[in-house]
């Protein structure tokens, strides 16, 4: 009796294919830290994705669908493409909502504790194509531990030159904060989370302005 070999074990998580998946880390098989995240293939090529110029990462978000998860599914495309071509002078700004505060929903905080370099190469890129300064991601008060970790994350970006003067040697200068909230679920509104980051009380403002 002849014994064949065992095909290799193949995981299978839905219907999309290994090479589409975008967050490779989340069952932490991986350390987070950027070794970790450049032999996952981030920071990969960064500098030519900043060189082909802000038009065509918001022209390829587009194409690609992608929309916004947090409930209204708003094309992240055409969000981006509300940002001013021309600026009067004064800063732009990316804010990253991770204030996840709804019971249950851990998919920011798995994010930020196991792929926590992919956020931060992203908030370049989103940065470059709106024309931003600088990011600042809002996270929970109570993630205490998934802050150590974004935060740490952040440094070696920083240490690697992915972040800060000269990003990734692209010519572009670019900065990454990370602020703590206080744990008031009404922040995780925009314009309440503004508040609280601007240092007033967390509460929700009237628009117009729109963020």
């Amino acid at each position: 009796m002849c014994l064949q070999e065992a095909p290799p074990l193949t995981r299978v998580y839905g219907g999309l294919k290994d090479e589409d998946r975008i967050f490779t880390n989340l069952y932490g098989e991986q350390t987070w830290r950027v070794d970790g995240a450049l032999r996952r293939g981030d920071w990969h090529r960064t500098k030519d994705l900043l060189c082909m110029g802000p038009e065509w990462i918001i022209q390829e978000i587009k194409d690609s669908g992608l929309r916004g998860r947090g409930g209204a599914g708003f094309p992240s495309g055409l969000k981006w493409s509300f940002m001013p071509k021309q600026t009067d002078g004064r800063p732009s700004f990316l804010v990253v909502n991770a204030d996840e505060s709804e019971p249950g929903t851990c998919k920011d905080r798995e994010i930020m504790r196991k792929d926590p370099h992919k956020l931060v190469e992203g908030c370049l890129v989103a940065g470059f194509a709106m024309r931003a300064r600088a990011a600042y991601i809002y996270i929970r008060g109570e993630f205490f531990n998934e802050a150590i970790i974004l935060q740490e994350a952040i440094h070696e970006a920083y240490q690697k030159g992915f972040l800060g003067k000269n990003a990734c040697n692209s010519g572009y200068d670019f900065d990454v904060y990370l602020h703590r909230g206080a744990g008031a679920y009404i922040c995780g509104e925009e314009t309440g989370l503004l508040e609280s980051l601007e240092g007033r009380q967390g509460k929700p403002r009237l628009k117009p302005p729109f963020p």
